[in-house]
C-alpha cells in the first residue's frame, strides 16, 4: 500500500509547502532550520515523549493539543535540542513560533515547534530568528529539503507516502538514529495529508497507531527528551473513508519506523521480531520490543550468531505471559526451538543472518494476539558515535 523508501523527489500533498536552510545552528554548516506550511487550517494529532525531562517544544505542543485549536505550520531546528535550558529555553521556543507566525501572518498558537540535537545548550536565537525571517523565501512543494534538514546523526533522509482511492495523499518523514526507545515517539515523525478527516476520530485512533509503529522501534534503550509524532490534515482533497485513511496512515508510519530502525547509529542490519501466540497485543509488543533492545541479542545479530537462548532470556524478562513448553522460535525462518531445542544446521542459519534484515519469529503459546517490533544490531560504531557526540 505504501511506497516504501520513495524517491527524494516526493512532493507534498496539496496545500502544503516546505522550506529548509542552513541558519548556522549545526557546526557542519548543513541545513538545520526548516518548516512546513499549510494554506488552510489543519486538524491534527500529536504524541510526545513521556520523559519527565521533556523539552520545551514537547511541553508547548502538548498544551496546544489540549486546547485543540487548528494548526497552520510547523517549524523545526536541528543541532540543539533546547532541553534542560530553563526559563530561557521556554521563551526561545515560543519566540521561534512567534517569528514564523509573524512572517506567515498566522496566529503563533497555530505554529508547532520541534527541536533536536544536543541537550543542555541554548538556541542561538539571533541565527534562529534571522533564519525564520527568510524561510518563506525558500518554500516549495518538494519534501526532501525538510526531510534532510531535520536530521542529526541520521545517515539518510526518511520519506514514505501513499495515495488513497480518492486521490488524497499522505506523505510522511521522520528523523531518528540514536536515543531511540519505545516511550512515544522515540524520534521526530511528521505526516502531512490533504485528506479531510474528523479531528476527534483522528485523535482517538492516533495512540494505537503510534503504539504499533513508532513505539515498536528501539535502537539503544534510551528515550529522548524531544520525541514527538504529528499528523496534519488540511482537507484540500476532500473527505476520505475513515478506515482506509487510518490504515494508510499506519502503513506510512510503519515504513518510517522500519527506516529509523535500519538507520540506527552504527547499524549494519535491520532486526525484526514478530511475536504471536500472546495474551494481548500489548504483551506481544512488549515481548518483541524487549528482544529488540537486548544488547546480548543485538550483539548476536551483529555477529551472525543464531543464539536463540538470548531470545528465551529476553522474552522471559519482558513480563509477557509465556508457556515455554508450547513456545516456538524461528531464526530467518528456521525452527530452532519448540518447547525444547531443535536440531538445525548452525552454519547455515549463521550464513542466513548475513542479510540486511534478520527476522526472529516467536510464538508464546498462550493466546491469539500478535505484534511486531524493529531494532538493529549493536556494533562498535555505535559506541564510537556516542563517545564523540559532543566532542
Amino acid at each position: 500500500m505504501t511506497d516504501s523508501g520513495v524517491t527524494l523527489l516526493e512532493t507534498l500533498p496539496r496545500g502544503f509547502q516546505a522550506a529548509a536552510m542552513a541558519a548556522g545552528i549545526k557546526p557542519s554548516g548543513k541545513a538545520d532550520l526548516s518548516c512546513v506550511v499549510s494554506d488552510a487550517d489543519c486538524t491534527w494529532a500529536f504524541a510526545g515523549t513521556r520523559s519527565t525531562t521533556a523539552a520545551a517544544c514537547v511541553t508547548r505542543n502538548r498544551e496546544l493539543y489540549r486546547e485543540a485549536g487548528p494548526v497552520r505550520a510547523l517549524v523545526v531546528n536541528a543541532g540543539i535540542a533546547n532541553a534542560a535550558t530553563g526559563a530561557r529555553g521556554l521563551r526561545d521556543n515560543v519566540d521561534m513560533a512567534d517569528a514564523l507566525g509573524s512572517v506567515l501572518n498566522v496566529d503563533a498558537d497555530a505554529v508547532l515547534t520541534a527541536s533536536t540535537g544536543i541537550i543542555g545548550h541554548p538556541l542561538p536565537m539571533d541565527r534562529v530568528l534571522s533564519g525564520v525571517e527568510h524561510l518563506p523565501e525558500e518554500l516549495g512543494t518538494e519534501a526532501a529539503p525538510f526531510a534532510s534538514a531535520i536530521m542529526t546523526t541520521d545517515t539518510r533522509p526518511k520519506l514514505a507516502s501513499v495515495t488513497l482511492s480518492t486521490g488524497a495523499r499522505i506523505v510522511g518523514t521522520a528523523k531518528g538514529s540514536g536515543m531511540i526507545h519505545p516511550d512515544m515517539a522515540t524520534m521526530f515523525a511528521f505526516a502531512f495529508t490533504d485528506a479531510r478527516v474528523d479531528g476527534e476520530a483522528l485523535r482517538e485512533a492516533f495512540p494505537a497507531v503510534v503504539a504499533r509503529t513508532f513505539n515498536a522501534v528501539t535502537v539503544d534503550g534510551d528515550t529522548s527528551t524531544n520525541d514527538m509524532a504529528v499528523v496534519l490534515a488540511n482537507g484540500r482533497a476532500g473527505e476520505v473513508e475513515a478506515g482506509e485513511f487510518l490504515a494508510a496512515l499506519e502503513g506510512v508510519m510503519r515504513d518510517l519506523a522500519r527506516m529509523i530502525a535500519a538507520d540506527g547509529e552504527g547499524a549494519t542490519k535491520l532486526l525484526t521480531v514478530r511475536v504471536s501466540g500472546a495474551r494481548s497485543e500489548a504483551e506481544a509488543l512488549t515481548a518483541a520490543r524487549t528482544c529488540c533492545v537486548s544488547p546480548l541479542l543485538k550483539s548476536a545479530v551483529h555477529g551472525n550468531d543464531p543464539n536463540w537462548g538470548r531470545v528465551i532470556m529476553a522474552v522471559g524478562r519482558s513480563g509477557a505471559a509465556v508457556d515455554i513448553e508450547r513456545m516456538t522460535v524461528r531464526v530467518q525462518g528456521q525452527p530452532v526451538f519448540a518447547g525444547k531445542p531443535l536440531p538445525y544446521d548452525d552454519a547455515a542459519v549463521s550464513a542466513s543472518m548475513k542479510a540486511e534484515e534478520v527476522v526472529f519469529e516467536i510464538d508464546l503459546g498462550v493466546g491469539g494476539a500478535s505484534g511486531e517490533a524493529w531494532g538493529c544490531d549493536l556494533s562498535a560504531e555505535y559506541v564510537s558515535i556516542n563517545a564523540d557526540y559532543t566532542t
